[in-house]
């Protein structure tokens, strides 16, 4: 994220840390490990339309590009499809992030010089990538990917 951050000018380390800081609830963050080694976190909130928001999404760099945050991405939707909710998020201008996130049913809904809004309706469909053989656990869950 601080690439993208720089990238549009908007790079600030105090007003990241606050952002994680406010985002970190016990209750909605959930920390993922690989081979028992922290590997990243995630935060779902509870959307005020209804539905969840994911709110934060960190996987460590040297795990990127694994197939990893994909098969975390999968169980998220998963879980809200069986809930019946809708997903939303916020990513930053040019983030590859962006192009996951639509492969996984997200459409945009509204952009500003900075964030790109992306809405996901229950059961949205997304392309099947290919399998990746990893072991990730989700706070007390764990997901074979």
């Amino acid at each position: 994220m601080r690439a993208d951050l720089e990238r549009l000018g908007r790079w600030d380390p105090a007003r990241s840390r606050e952002r994680v800081r406010a985002s970190f609830s016990t209750r909605y963050t959930s920390v993922l490990l690989v081979d028992r080694a922290f590997a990243g976190c995630v935060t779902v909130r509870p959307d005020e339309r209804g539905g969840r928001h994911l709110e934060l999404f960190y996987l460590a760099p040297h795990l990127q590009g694994r197939g990893l945050g994909t098969a975390v991405l999968r169980h998220l939707l998963a879980e809200a499809d069986a809930a019946g909710e809708p997903f939303r998020l916020v990513v930053l201008r040019g983030s590859a992030a962006q192009r996951l996130y639509e492969r996984h049913g997200f459409t945009v809904v509204h952009e500003d010089p900075v964030d790109v809004h992306l809405h996901r309706p229950v059961g949205g469909t997304g392309v099947r990538e290919a399998e990746v053989r990893a072991e990730v656990h989700v706070g007390a869950r764990r997901l074979t990917a």
